[in-house]
């Protein structure tokens, strides 16, 4: 009988209140740590937030700036070629020289990823924030400001972004590269986000709760960011790790085509668009910023897959 007991004791789930500890961020936490695919995503895009921000010290510690030339590196006489292996790696320059100028890759692509992260989240921030604006005020309120703002939505879509974007982006000469390449993402991308928070927004509306608070005379900002816009966070969020590499995409495509940021601001589209004459007799170039790149993206879009799996699953099924 003591036996059968203990066996149950042991086999009993932990009591209420210890399970109850647990908030439900860090529980979200415990989930995405527990999966390899997000674990190496988050480290991933956490080491590249934390070179972006470090980039000046570090650069600094390597001993050479972004735009500072070193043509002792390069070789005059073969077209400007690294002098070295390897596109000229080793202790005077960590990760070798860009050909013909000599200027420090290291030091570029610290750089070149600042002004890519910086311009990803600063766009992702615009969308998001003016596609959940419109996508509650949508879904909420419904009526002629959902036919509205819903026309809206499907006119800003049916444009072929790119080409619009490459437009706006060449036509613009005297202005800051940086905040017009934010708003012109922005205002492209945004009706995606603002379709998923009208549809959540549409779902909640009608529940107890927000019913509850406008019988007892709760005004509609307050249903809103009290009732409402607490329970369409989590998707956000899942929404919002996902757009990130698309607009670190975008920004390098377009600085890539030439339109994007312009030396001597360094990107890592532009450092790629520039590594394609010497991709055959330099091909370290080449392949530097792209493996950048390539980490940023896919990093942050395990991360976002696995959030909206936690945050989100029934929107992340198909």
């Amino acid at each position: 009988m003591s036996t059968t007991i203990e066996t149950a004791t042991a086999e009993a789930p932990p009591p209420p209140a210890k399970r109850s500890g647990r908030g439900p961020w860090r529980l979200v936490w415990d989930q995405l740590w527990a999966k390899g695919s997000a674990r190496f995503g988050l480290v991933t895009v956490a080491l590249l937030i934390l070179l972006a921000a470090l980039a000046e010290p570090l650069s600094e510690l390597g001993g050479w700036t972004p735009e500072e030339f070193d043509k002792r590196a390069v070789d005059p006489y073969l077209g400007g070629q690294p002098i070295g292996d390897f596109g000229g790696i080793g202790t005077r320059h960590w990760l070798g020289v860009e050909p013909a100028t000599g200027r420090d890759l290291f030091a570029r692509v610290l750089h070149g990823g600042q002004v890519s992260l910086l311009i990803a989240f600063t766009a992702t921030a615009v969308v998001v924030v003016t596609g959940t604006l419109v996508g509650i005020a949508a879904g909420y309120f419904g009526g002629r400001t959902d036919t509205v703002l819903s026309r809206l939505m499907d006119l800003t879509m049916s444009f072929p972004s790119l080409i619009f974007m490459i437009s706006m982006m060449s036509v613009a000469k005297d202005v800051n590269r940086i905040l017009l390449i934010t708003l012109v993402i922005g205002l492209f991308t945004w009706p995606g986000i603002a379709r998923v928070v009208r549809g959540q927004t549409l779902s909640l509306k009608h529940r107890e709760y927000v019913e509850a608070a406008k019988v007892g005379g709760a005004r509609p900002w307050r249903i809103l960011t009290r009732e409402i816009l607490p329970n369409v966070s989590g998707p956000v969020i899942a929404y919002t790790t996902l757009l990130v590499p698309g607009m670190i995409a975008t920004e390098a495509a377009l600085s890539y085509l030439g339109v994007g940021v312009r030396p001597p601001t360094a990107s890592w589209g532009q450092m790629i668009a520039e590594s394609i004459s010497f991709y055959e007799t330099d091909p370290t170039y080449f392949l530097i910023p792209t493996a950048f790149l390539f980490l940023a993206v896919l990093a942050f879009t395990l991360l976002g897959d696995a959030l909206r799996d936690i945050l989100d699953p029934r929107g992340g099924r198909s």
